[in-house]
């Protein structure tokens, strides 16, 4: 797919779209929301497959507890809100009623990253990557757009064990489409190159092609993956990228801490240690403001990738 085609559509339709299908295909799928249905796009399950719906109010220990409950009896139930909230309120229940027990639960973890722009601080998910992550038997997947979050759903329904996956609100450039290859557990390769490897998720895979495009210009050809599933890592591919290019950046709408580089840098040290740099949020909130002003504010763009690659080539000698 041309990924410079334009095209724009919040991550959060391929989350309602995917869901849709899934309702239509099987009668084991079960939607539950904390009253944020219109924010989701769990309202299209509740308006057109009501059977399947489930709203618990803004209570969303008892959305996790309740979940756990329908998984037990037979139901493969997806808990969807803010993932802020989700991963911060919910983390005992989901570590202890879910994770520990092993059950398939699946998270929806909507309006991800800094880029919910207006609401501020408390509303934007930079840590939840690493609560996921941390958690014993739990896959973490961050989709890179709309279609890869429509494909993550689908995927996850027959994933034994839990799953978070973690999407935006804002419009962001649809760079795959319904024939793009998505494997949960397997990095996809986007772009070649042997000057440096970038591993990126979620909204950062546009931005890494940009910068790619930048430096291609001066002769820096860079290896682009879209690393949407951040545990189980693929490690394989990782360990492979760092030794061809000899040297590593990630790029992630997330905390520094915990996170793709944390999962990244932790594979390396241990095979194949090489210079890294890292495009993350280092150490602090949000703030309220425009999604694409956040965004650069907080140095999560192309430029900001380009400028890694450089401080991280002068490394690498």
């Amino acid at each position: 797919m041309d990924w410079k085609n334009g095209k724009r559509l919040p991550p959060r339709d391929g989350y309602g779209h995917g869901l849709l299908e899934l309702c239509a295909q099987r009668e084991d799928i079960v939607v539950l929301d904390a009253d944020v249905a219109a924010s989701t796009r769990t309202n299209w399950v509740r308006d057109q497959q009501p059977e399947h719906f489930y709203n618990l109010g803004i209570s969303e220990q008892d959305l996790v507890g309740t979940a756990a409950g329908l998984a037990l009896g037979g139901m493969t139930p997806y808990v969807s809100t803010y993932g802020v909230f989700l991963s911060g309120r919910a983390f005992d229940q989901i570590r202890t009623t879910v994770c520990y027990n092993n059950l398939k639960v699946r998270f929806g973890g909507a309006h991800a990253g800094i880029s919910v722009g207006p609401d501020g601080a408390t509303h934007q998910a930079l840590e939840d990557i690493a609560l996921a992550r941390v958690l014993p038997r739990m896959t973490v997947v961050a989709p890179c757009d709309s279609e890869e979050v429509r494909k993550a759903v689908l995927a996850a329904a027959d994933v034994d064990g839990p799953v978070y996956f973690r999407f935006g609100r804002e419009a962001t450039p649809v760079i795959t489409d319904e024939n793009t290859p998505f494997t949960l557990g397997k990095a996809r390769l986007v772009r070649e190159g042997t000057a440096c490897a970038v591993f990126a998720c979620g909204a950062m895979v546009y931005e890494a092609l940009v910068a790619a495009e930048e430096l291609a210009q001066e002769g820096i050809e860079l290896l682009v993956y879209d690393l949407h599933t951040i545990k189980p890592l693929d490690e394989e591919a990782v360990i492979n990228a760092a030794k061809t290019c000899g040297a590593v950046v990630t790029a992630e709408e997330h905390q520094l801490a915990g996170g793709l580089f944390g999962a990244v840098s932790e594979t390396l040290v241990q095979h194949s240690p090489v210079p890294m740099e890292a495009v993350a949020v280092r150490d602090t909130f949000g703030e309220s403001g425009a999604p694409e002003a956040l965004m650069d504010a907080y140095g999560l763009n192309a430029n900001a990738i380009v400028q890694a690659v450089r401080r991280v080539l002068a490394r690498k000698g």
